[in-house]
């Protein structure tokens, strides 16, 4: 009976450990639970680059601007010579472009670019044909797509409408208004041509 007695008292030992492991155990659980949803949660509200959503999420950053009194900062391109769309004649056209920049950061940060700024103002000019390129509205609408496509590499799409679009036709159906976009501030401010030969 003395071995029974003894064996009494332990057993309360043993059921006291066992409920503190199982509280420890269940507390532990919960934390768990909880920084994984917390985790989850955390990765619907900002979506990665490639997913779904990923576009409405990110803002382009801000644009400095030039402090008054500074003098513009110039960014010189090669010269571009390119094969017109001309179906009838062989032509092409030699221009020189120069962009103006808001600030020498601004400068650095097309230079990075280069590349791909040459590559869409390329694609921009050989559709283009000679007649288009002659008259001077088709000077000032080609300068207004090459400023578009000068930032699109840097992730800043530009809304620029053709004067011809932004003013209808008396007889031409009218279109849907579209919602305007938050107004995007381009790091270019001018393009200007330094030669333009078309032959």
């Amino acid at each position: 009976m003395a071995t029974a007695a003894a064996a009494a008292p332990e057993a309360p030992k043993g059921g006291g450990k066992k409920k503190l492991i199982i509280i420890v155990a269940a507390a532990l659980l919960v934390v768990l639970l909880g920084g994984g949803a917390a985790i989850l949660l955390l990765k619907k509200k900002a979506p990665v680059d490639g997913e779904e959503g990923a576009e409405d999420t990110h803002e382009p950053a801000p644009v400095a601007h030039a402090k008054p009194g500074t003098p513009p900062v110039f960014v010189p391109l090669d010269p571009f010579t390119v094969n017109l769309a001309d179906k009838d004649v062989d032509r092409f056209a030699q221009i020189g472009i120069t962009l103006e920049v808001v600030d020498a950061k601004t400068s650095d940060a097309i230079k990075a670019y280069l590349p791909a700024i040459r590559s869409n103002v390329l694609m921009v000019l050989s559709h283009k044909t000679s007649v288009e390129l002659l008259s001077r509205e088709g000077k000032e609408k080609l300068a207004r797509e090459i400023l578009r496509e000068s930032v699109r590499p840097m992730g800043i799409e530009l809304d620029i409408e053709d004067e011809e679009e932004a003013t209808p036709a008396e007889d031409a159906p009218k279109k849907k208004k579209k919602k305007k976009k938050p107004a995007v501030e381009s790091p270019v401010t001018k393009v200007l041509f330094s030669t333009f030969i078309v032959q």
